[in-house]
């Protein structure tokens, strides 16, 4: 994975991250807000008839203006204005809740005017276990009386769990922001574990690079002695030490390959293709390279099939990266022929674009490999084929370049009866 990809990766998940932490936040927000409209509206509701109810028993009229104020988020004052019972206004209180289907722990206190205080009040508690589902305790600690000094009869009403119930009433809201959070911090581990594996993945990288390039020089020099030992009269009077020379040889050009291909893949993976692009005649080129191509087939006593059905085949193309994916894609043809391999290469034009199939009659792959056969590194097994060496470089290889062209890749295949791969490449006019 490069550089630029996890930095996209990493960009584009914070910015969803913090927009779903946005909305989330909002609908928390909002959320809480409407909660307290709500629970406001239903206190203010509950005091006004508990305190019409108590001016109706005193026999006294209630003034209009500054009759509730709220002194803080969950005390209420009352501006009663006139003298009232303390047992009349517990009753009332619990009524006019009720009325409101309001069941939340509140503590009531009384202004004394006498001594200019608050007097303690009770702590009225709903509890589930209780025969008529409220609890009376005594306040410990009387409310705060109010700083206004035309209050002169009011009471107090203060709901110490507000917060709670609140937030327990939005308990669906809760749940999706610890999901929220819970999704974060999996964002977060995720990144760090790419970041791991992708330092890992880097040392792995440089390590194979630094081999290949250390196998270069040695496979070099046996490269050199084997041509001179080749050279030498009396090894080639000797017909088994010439066998065994020429197996040398060969097994050390097919090691430089691999070091080769290790190479190229490792440049590619570090986006430094550089595509050297030039207008390219791919029937002329076709043609160039078939002897090649029919010595390598040769070998095998295969043979290849050319058809070049259109003359206008010009295409714009890195030479050597386009003779090579030819090459990966007759390579593979030889390679997984049980008989004679018999490879077709063929060439048409369809619209603006120019068609390029190399088909062969080897083995084939079953459709679960297909949409693997691409990837680095992915060999397909070979079932009784036990004589195909590779490292699985070659598609992927292929798929690579062509992706760096742009141009459209197709596999098409079936076991026991071969393999076709089509590439499409617009033409230039």
């Amino acid at each position: 994975m490069t550089n630029r990809i996890v930095r996209r990766v990493i960009l584009l998940g914070a910015i969803s991250i913090l927009s779903l932490l946005s909305v989330q936040t909002y609908w928390v927000l909002r959320s809480w807000n409407l909660q307290e409209q709500e629970f406001d509206r239903k206190v203010r509701q509950a005091l006004l008839e508990a305190a019409r109810d108590l001016a109706r028993v005193g026999l006294f009229v209630l003034q209009d203006a500054d009759l509730i104020e709220q002194v803080y988020s969950n005390y209420y004052v009352v501006n009663i204005n006139n003298q009232f019972n303390e047992a009349s206004l517990e009753f009332y209180l619990q009524k006019a809740f009720e009325n409101q289907s309001l069941r939340e722990d509140f503590q009531y206190g009384i202004f004394d005017c006498s001594s200019n205080q608050m007097v303690s009040g009770r702590m009225v508690k709903y509890k589930k276990n209780s025969p008529l589902g409220i609890e009376n305790n005594q306040l410990n600690t009387p409310l705060p009386a109010h700083y206004d000094s035309d209050f002169i009869y009011y009471f107090g009403v203060r709901f110490p769990d507000k917060s709670v119930n609140l937030l327990s009433n939005m308990w669906i809201v809760v749940v999706f922001t610890i999901l929220m959070l819970i999704t974060v911090a999996f964002f977060i581990y995720a990144m760090f574990v790419i970041l791991k594996q992708k330092q890992l993945s880097e040392l792995q990288r440089d390590f194979i690079n630094n081999m290949t390039h250390e196998f270069r020089t040695p496979i070099s020099t046996i490269n050199i002695s084997t041509d001179v030992f080749l050279q030498n009269e009396t090894i080639k009077a000797d017909p088994r030490l010439t066998r065994y020379s020429g197996i040398i040889k060969e097994q050390v050009m097919r090691l430089n390959t691999q070091v080769e291909k290790v190479l190229q893949l490792a440049k590619i993976e570090r986006d430094n293709v550089e595509l050297n692009l030039e207008d390219i005649d791919l029937a002329e080129l076709l043609r160039s390279i078939s002897p090649s191509l029919e010595l390598k087939i040769g070998e095998k006593n295969g043979t290849l099939h050319l058809d070049l059905g259109t003359t206008d085949a010009v295409v714009r193309a890195d030479r050597l990266h386009l003779t090579n994916i030819l090459h990966n894609l007759v390579d593979n043809g030889v390679k997984y022929s049980r008989d004679a391999p018999n490879i077709t290469i063929q060439l048409q034009k369809q619209d603006k674009n120019l068609v390029l199939r190399v088909q062969d009659q080897g083995i084939g792959i079953a459709k679960e490999h297909q949409k693997h056969i691409f990837s680095k590194f992915y060999r397909v097994p070979t079932g009784n084929v036990h004589n195909v060496k590779g490292f699985g470089l070659g598609l992927f290889y292929v798929k690579t370049i062509c992706k760096e062209h742009r141009w459209k890749l197709f596999l098409d295949s079936e076991p026991g009866k071969g393999t076709t791969v089509e590439i499409r490449m617009p033409v230039q006019s």
